[in-house]
């Protein structure tokens, strides 16, 4: 049958509902071509790409030729719902909805029956089974300076090995090319020859994994021209969701299935990239599609159905600083109900949120509704830990909680030897205590030498201190006798410590060099620096209380009874990478500071994509919410803050709060068009462009420039040196930033010193 006898029988096209907005409906009826759908957050696309479907079925389009490729299963599930929903009265057959990794799988025992790939075991790779196997190389390839920490801490290292692994498969670079991108430090190289060798034992014995599902059929593919002839242009349609998280497996596979016969539509948006640690580039959805599918259709879905103007507006203004994007302005439409901002300053974020929750339980709304959305989960210790004391019930994705991490539990080890404790501990806890001790920071015996000394303290229930001083020091190294001996001086200064526990962690932090043990042992800058705010978040928890040593042990042994209860629910606490897809009622942003947002633990060469891929980060989180978002800094000093500080993040000056709160409150309530809006404050490019979309005039003060107050100088798009005169910025690093003046000449200052020299241009 051809397309014509399908149009001729084909039922009449049902006429669009009436909801639908004009983008929406020009992108369910447009022509049969290449299209690349721009979909802000919020916008509708599941219901938007169901109908554009239904649409050409009616057209008389063949769904045995449609196939709609979705992100995950989640995802996949939802959409064909949807779908279902839509077309449910037309009678038609729909087309086939499958995750990537589904087709993939598909192709892949394809190509075993042509002969192009070896056979392999139906059962696919747990995720213990590889563990297992990754533990084992890791255990045989790692440097034995290494070895020690490794027995310690097993699933870091099993997970690092693993995922990078899976990042080897997700791109076409050899894996020593992939190793250099993710930064790993020389003594941890061993993991070019681990991903060898993990491949090996898999092909031995005929197995493989999720990622090879896609890996290997697109590999194949991919060096065999006749498989290429023999997967494409079967389809007449295909139809791709989340493409801004594309990697370059997946593209690679949409280009194959294509063929010069398929038309392509991706849906995506640029600005919501934050899986770049999986793989993803908006290099795919911002070019190289228009590069490789011939000059498609640009559509858009700008209007959100989520939030409120006010945080379209901030959304704005904050994602209009990244240069790799598409200019889409996100609208609120008009039917969508208004959605309160605020911003709070305060020394600490836990003050902050446990006074909006528990206004929130005060009032009858459901916890449920809320969630609390951090950079790193470190952030979440002292606000968990409150929470716990509080009695107030939540939930943790993927994390058992702060009081079980290695950090505190170490912590709470040493407040009990230091307290007194010991006595009353038996002699096994006693065991858990000194190797937690010997461990944090590690004193540099191997395992073995370890486990036996732990062992030997166990036997005492007091003096531990004075017990590692009697060692016979010649007998060990001169490494691990150093750090043996400063362990034994600061436990025998701390015994029976009188001082609060808060000092008592941090003399002892201070006497073993604990974040210096931390840090050199740590496989990733991230890692370290996790690890490490996680005592320190620990530590201001303690501090809060102004309690003495056992006392605080009282309190922390009463909070983890609570946090061993079965969870009932509650708000929910999470990391802005786990969010995407997600939205709740009510969203708490805490830590709005340069140390988290933008996170910039990691050396980078590249300051600014790092800046515009932790800006994404923030649109994401920002967009999750429906009637209330709240946004914790810190109070402005009106100091200049220096690297490494914790000043008010660069990303709350690009917000434009002011206007996007006041600009925003106006259009919620429904202005009449034409209407003129007074603005208190300069008038943004954002803002303008915003109003002349919503019909409205705004009317401003008569300073018309673009506010360019607050946070760093460097973070300034324009600056005046004392001697030099007036330049743009044009670069950053971690501790310099480059300015090219007006006079052509572009020199590199100190962040430290800039505030010594710079000054920000006067309005004009």
């Amino acid at each position: 049958m051809t397309p014509g006898d399908r149009a001729r029988i084909a039922p009449m096209p049902t006429a669009l509902p009436p909801h639908l907005t004009d983008e929406q409906h020009a992108i369910i009826t447009a022509g049969y071509e290449h299209a690349l759908i721009t979909a802000v957050a919020g916008s509708g696309k599941t219901t938007t790409l169901a109908w554009r479907i239904r649409y050409l079925l009616e057209q008389g389009h063949d769904p045995n030729r449609m196939l709609v490729l979705m992100f995950n299963r989640s995802a996949r599930d939802d959409f064909q719902k949807k779908l279902q929903t839509v077309a449910r009265d037309t009678g038609l057959g729909l087309p086939e909805t499958r995750t990537y990794h589904a087709m993939g799988f598909r192709l892949y025992k394809r190509f075993v029956r042509e002969g192009y790939l070896p056979d392999f075991v139906d059962d696919i790779l747990s995720d213990q089974e590889i563990n297992f196997q990754v533990w084992l190389l890791t255990r045989q390839l790692a440097p034995e300076s290494l070895q020690d920490e490794i027995k310690r801490s097993k699933k870091d290292y099993v997970e690092t090995a693993s995922h990078f692994i899976d990042m080897v498969k997700t791109t076409l670079s050899p894996v020593d090319i992939v190793w250099e991108q993710m930064g790993y430090g020389a003594k941890h190289r061993y993991l070019i020859d681990l991903f060898h060798g993990f491949e090996q034992w898999r092909k031995r014995n005929a197995r493989i994994s999720y990622a090879d599902m896609l890996y290997e059929p697109v590999m194949a593919i991919h060096q065999n021209p006749p498989l290429q002839r023999l997967v494409a242009n079967k389809m007449d349609l295909v139809m791709v969701d989340e493409y801004q998280d594309t990697n370059e497996i997946q593209h690679l596979l949409l280009r194959y299935i294509a063929g010069e016969r398929a038309r392509v539509t991706v849906v995506g948006d640029p600005d919501q990239t934050i899986y770049e640690f999986r793989g993803a580039q908006p290099e795919f959805i911002l070019n190289r599609f228009s590069e490789e599918f011939e000059s498609p259709l640009e559509q858009t879905l700008s209007y959100t159905f989520r939030y409120g103007h006010r945080v379209a507006l901030l959304a704005n203004h904050l994602i209009s600083h990244n240069t790799g994007r598409k200019d889409v302005l996100c609208h609120s439409h008009p039917t969508t109900p208004a959605t309160h901002v605020e911003l709070h300053e305060s020394g600490q974020d836990s003050d902050v949120v446990l006074r909006l929750v528990e206004a929130l339980r005060d009032r009858g709304d459901p916890l449920e509704s809320v969630a609390v959305l951090f950079r790193v989960w470190s952030q979440s210790v002292p606000i968990e830990l409150r929470l716990l004391a509080r009695q107030i019930p939540y939930r943790i994705d993927s994390n058992k909680g702060a009081l079980f991490t290695r950090e505190v539990e170490a912590i709470t080890h040493l407040l009990r030897v230091c307290g007194g404790q010991l006595p009353i501990l038996p002699e096994e806890a006693r065991l858990d205590t000194a190797r937690s001790l010997l461990r944090f920071p590690h004193v540099g015996l191997k395992e073995a030498e370890l486990q036996n000394l732990a062992q030997f303290l166990a036997r005492f229930e007091r003096d531990w201190g004075a017990r590692l001083l009697d060692l016979d020091f010649d007998a060990i190294g001169p490494m691990p006798s150093r750090k043996l001996k400063k362990l034994g001086r600061c436990l025998l200064e701390l015994d029976n410590f009188p001082g609060s526990a808060s000092d008592l962690i941090e003399r002892y932090a201070d006497d073993t060099e604990l974040f210096e043990g931390i840090r050199s042992l740590a496989m990733t800058h991230e890692s370290a620096d996790e690890r490490i705010e996680t005592v320190r978040g620990f530590q201001a928890y303690i501090d809060g209380l102004d309690a003495g040593v056992g006392e605080t042990l009282a309190h922390l042994d009463t909070l983890r009874q609570q946090a061993r209860q079965p969870g009932r629910g509650g708000i929910q606490l999470s990391t802005m990478h786990r969010t995407k897809g997600l939205e709740w009622p009510v969203v708490i942003i805490p830590g709005l500071q340069e140390k988290y947002l933008p996170y910039t633990a990691r050396q980078s060469d590249d300051i600014k994509a790092l800046v515009e891929s932790e800006r994404r980060l923030l649109y994401v989180a920002l967009t999750r919410t429906k009637q209330a978002l709240h946004l914790i800094t810190r109070p402005d000093t009106g100091t200049p803050h220096l690297d490494g500080d914790q000043g008010r993040s660069r990303f709350l000056h690009e917000l434009c709060f002011p206007v996007s709160a006041h600009f925003g409150e106006q259009l919620d309530d429904q202005p009449e068009p034409g209407s003129e809006l007074s603005l208190n404050h300069p008038l943004t490019t954002i803002s303008q462009r915003y109003a002349d979309r919503a019909g409205v005039k705004l009317i401003a003060p008569e300073t018309s420039a673009e506010p360019d107050q607050g946070g760093p100088l460097w973070h300034q798009s324009r600056l005046v040196h004392a001697i030099l005169g007036p330049g743009q910025v044009t670069d950053e690093s971690e501790g310099a930033f480059d300015v090219r003046f007006d006079t052509g000449e572009t020199l590199t200052f100190s962040k430290k010193s800039a505030h010594l020299y710079f000054r920000l241009p006067d309005a004009s």
